[in-house]
């Protein structure tokens, strides 16, 4: 078989592919962490700085959960095996941004009044929803290792992990019920949402 001078093997394309892929993610998915620590530093956050930040990381906490969701139907609507291994690590970016959204409205916001917090997560049903999203998604993150699938069992841990989805849901709900005006970014997300579980269904019993 003649193989074009210069040209690179299928093979190690793939190869290269699958070396480069998780780090290179992994970078894009700091970028804004560093992109909000620019802002901060030049004082383009706006009169508000606090409440910007605690948006600005619940906002992207959401976008890594939709693309967390996205990796699975993406690998078996291209059949690009190489995407499934970034799940896991988009996911705990998703966990992580999450928590810094949280703990931005512990810390920067209330100082850690619990009191006064949990006043205001009865008083207001996006937090609400907020904390329910954050209380699924912890063990999710605890599992996330090898070693616990490995001590779960792959069925038990294929279905604890199924709380990404109502998670998801209440990350909605959350940003829905949060704005006040301008509802047409929290129904994309549901859009997307119902989109990537119909991928999911179909794919399932077909």
């Amino acid at each position: 078989m003649n193989v074009t001078a210069g040209a690179v093997p299928a093979t190690d394309i793939r190869v290269r592919v699958r070396r480069w892929l998780k780090p290179v993610v992994f970078v894009a998915c700091l970028l804004p962490l560093a992109w909000l620590a620019v802002r901060a530093a030049e004082g383009g956050l706006g009169a508000n700085p606090i409440e910007a930040t605690i948006r600005y990381l619940g906002d992207w906490a959401l976008r890594f959960i939709v693309i967390a969701l996205a990796v699975t139907p993406a690998r078996l609507l291209t059949g690009l095996n190489e995407i499934g291994r970034l799940r896991r690590m988009v996911g705990l970016f998703a966990f992580a941004y999450v928590t810094l959204h949280v703990m931005g409205y512990v810390g920067l916001d209330q100082f850690f009044n619990w009191a006064a917090i949990g006043k205001d997560i009865v008083k207001r049903v996006y937090i609400m929803f907020g904390m329910a999203a954050l209380t699924m998604l912890v063990p999710l993150a605890i599992t996330s290792t090898d070693a616990m699938a490995r001590r779960l069992g792959g069925a038990r841990w294929r279905r604890l992990h199924l709380l990404v989805y109502p998670a998801a849901i209440a990350g909605v709900i959350h940003y829905f019920e949060m704005i006040k005006a301008g509802f047409m970014q929290p129904l994309i997300y549901g859009l997307i949402l119902a989109a990537l579980f119909g991928v999911r269904l179909y794919k399932k019993w077909r």
